[in-house]
């Protein structure tokens, strides 16, 4: 092999690494693409409802859409802290499920918001539950790590 072709390989073995949170990355990435079209669906209404930015307020069905978008923009942060963790320190595999139902939650939410307040409950409710378990396990995680490395204790 050249100087280059040994460069080449070490590139790409570096980028495979074995220990790369692929799942986690592939579910943000998901999620982001899901965000901008939750996103798109907000610019599609303003349209619809001929509401120019920065106006955020107009008919029902243009204010609920609004609200959906920023309920699950205020919720994002969360929801990627608390799948890294999870992924990072208990499971990758459970965090990366989880996080697919967190997008599932957020759908059922944002569909069902647009339709009417009420409707929207189902996700809200789902998505809470998502990230108590996300919490719960990447809490558990952390405590396991923490009494591994300096109390030496397997849990």
């Amino acid at each position: 092999l050249t100087g280059g072709h040994i460069f080449a390989v070490q590139i790409k073995q570096s980028a495979m690494a074995t220990d790369s949170p692929l799942l986690l990355a592939a579910v943000t990435l998901l999620s982001a693409f899901q965000m901008g079209y939750l996103a798109r669906r907000v610019g599609w209404s303003r349209m619809a409802h001929k509401i120019l930015p920065p106006v955020v307020s107009g008919p029902p069905e243009f204010e609920q859409t609004f609200r959906a978008h920023q309920n699950c923009v205020e919720f994002y942060p969360l929801f990627l802290v608390t799948l890294w963790t999870c992924g990072m320190f208990f499971s990758e595999v459970l965090a990366a499920a989880t996080g697919l139902v967190y997008m599932a939650a957020r759908q059922l939410y944002f569909n069902g918001y647009t339709q009417s307040t009420k409707k929207r409950l189902p996700g809200f409710h789902l998505t809470l539950a998502v990230l108590l378990t996300l919490s719960v396990l990447a809490v558990v995680g952390i405590t396991r790590g923490l009494l591994d490395k300096y109390f030496y204790t397997h849990i």
